[in-house]
């Protein structure tokens, strides 16, 4: 889990292919629900792993010597991720060892990205050789492309002439290039709003007008819009919460709008296209840039300005739920408020907050390209790796001194990342990042997950203990975390307002000096 996830982090923020080694069948299952998580989250990642030797009486160097070899010789070892990875193969022979890297990492780098999978015997391992070299410039990735001039003016005619258009997206903010010509586009078309329902990455900026948040498919938008355009999302609603009118026009704009590896998916779209969301976006800005002449200025500035009304109201709803109660208890909201405070302007989120995502998001409001990366699935317990290979990764882009990161996790999430590992890793090769543990003394995703199907039933009235989703007696987390780095971590615990803000400065100021801070704060739920 660790090693994936931070190879993961490390490629979500540069775009860059990382290479994870681990060992035959049952290293490959230890990489588990990272895999998935790489998967869906579209992180190009290259696993490679070791099949027992295929001989035993010593035919080949390499051959069987140890008793593990019978026991770990399985029938096809590339099935058991071979379904999460865009590409599976076995190096058969060393002479052509390098095509098959590369072939491999073109799977891993082409959209859509994702993990993929190379495995080889020792016998082949041990293989003698004659030293060759390729011309890496024949093994790029596939390159996608935009949309047809009739599809970006059929778009951008719709939007324009739309009372409420409503774009989602999901991860297209994986380029940050996409954040600002979204900001173009919403600048041109006056009144569109932008809905995030997938939180993977930061996509639009929370200052503009045109800012919904994050939502993961539920938002009472979707309903009221009259023209909706989907730019690379995996759920842009869901149908049995809420969905958009009847006879809406739908345009689906995604590098991989079938979903391929989704057994079961569709959209109502009358229009889908295969292409690059940047090329698309910018093509639609333009095409809208021209028609937008043509438009009655009244009906526009009319639009714009009811915009920014709700905008306004929007982020005055959010703060009136951050206020600390009577007792001195917060919630996440007034927590993550006080973070986006104090931490640099230009701190990078590593977020797997689960049930708390959405405040988390509605108070950090992330501005910068590349400044918000979550889990991308439901495999829980990346952010512990995650947030290493973040840090590792600006740090390399940035000389050695990179940006600030933070982890955000759930209690029961933070359990599931291995933080034994994470925080010896993290102080044996010196990766200074905050976490902020976000104790609410329990897993409350399956609750959420039963009164969505069973609002009341029998277990909307039992207790936390009753259905076994208690954390009590409550782990010390911050204390588990420092057991794993020797004793070198600040720890800390904060349960009251009033002491929120000075454990998190001196957290801050450790980490700054170079050492791991992990602060557990105990969160009231709903707000």
């Amino acid at each position: 889990m660790v090693a994936m996830s931070i190879a993961d982090g490390y490629a979500r923020l540069t775009g860059k292919p990382q290479c994870v080694i681990v060992h035959v069948d049952v290293g490959t299952q230890g990489l588990g629900a990272a895999v998935h998580n790489a998967s869906t989250g579209r992180a190009p990642v290259l696993v490679f792993a070791g099949l027992s030797p295929f001989t035993l009486e010593g035919e080949m160097r390499g051959s069987r010597t140890e008793y593990i070899h019978w026991i770990q010789n399985v029938p096809d070892q590339t099935q058991i991720i071979g379904q999460y990875c865009r590409y599976a193969g076995e190096i058969k022979t060393g002479k052509n060892i390098k095509q098959m890297v590369n072939r491999a990492l073109q799977f891993a780098t082409s959209d859509p990205q994702g993990p993929v999978y190379l495995v080889g015997a020792r016998e082949v391992m041990e293989e003698e050789i004659t030293p060759y070299s390729l011309e890496q410039g024949v093994w790029e990735s596939v390159e996608l492309g935009g949309l047809t001039p009739k599809a970006s003016k059929e778009i951008a005619e719709a939007l324009l002439g739309a009372e409420r258009p409503l774009l989602i997206t999901g991860y297209a903010g994986r380029n940050q290039k996409i954040p600002s010509a979204l900001v173009e586009l919403a600048n041109t078309v006056k009144g569109l709003r932008v809905l995030d329902t997938g939180g993977s990455d930061m996509c639009f900026p929370a200052s503009h007008p045109s800012w919904l948040g994050l939502r993961f498919g539920i938002e009472p938008e979707i309903e009221k819009a009259d023209v909706i355009v989907i730019v690379d999302c995996d759920v842009p609603w869901i149908p049995t919460l809420n969905k958009p009118k009847d006879g809406i026009k739908v345009f689906h704009i995604d590098v991989d709008p079938l979903k391929q590896l989704m057994p079961l998916f569709y959209v109502p779209a009358q229009h889908r296209y295969r292409a690059d969301a940047l090329v698309a976006v910018e093509q639609i800005t333009s095409e809208a840039q021209n028609q937008a002449a043509k438009l009655d200025t009244t009906v526009v500035n009319k639009k714009w300005e009811a915009l920014q009304t709700s905008h306004k109201e929007r982020l005055a709803t959010i703060a009136s739920k951050t206020t600390p109660a009577e007792d001195g208890s917060f919630g996440t909201g007034h927590l993550c408020k006080t973070l986006r405070t104090l931490c640099p302007e230009d701190t990078i989120w590593a977020i797997e907050a689960v049930t708390n995502t959405g405040f988390v998001h509605d108070n950090l409001q992330p501005e910068l390209p590349g400044s918000w990366i979550n889990c991308g699935g439901g495999g829980l317990g990346w952010s512990g790796g995650g947030a290493l290979g973040i840090k590792l990764a600006t740090d390399a882009e940035n000389g050695g001194k990179g940006k600030f990161v933070v982890q955000i996790v759930g209690d029961g999430t933070f359990l599931f990342s291995v933080p034994g590992s994470v925080y010896w890793i993290s102080r044996r090769y010196k990766i200074p990042v905050l976490t902020i543990v976000l104790n609410n003394k329990g897993w409350n995703a399956p609750r959420k997950s039963m009164l969505l199907v069973h609002p009341e039933g029998l277990g909307s009235k039992a207790t936390n203990e009753e259905i076994n989703i208690s954390f009590d007696p409550v782990p010390d987390y911050s204390g588990i975390a420092k057991a794993a780095a020797g004793g070198d971590l600040f720890a800390a615990k904060v349960d009251k307002a009033e002491d929120l803000e000075r454990t998190i400065a001196e957290a801050i100021k450790a980490v700054e000096g170079g050492q791991n801070a992990v602060v557990d704060c105990k969160v009231t739920l709903g707000c």
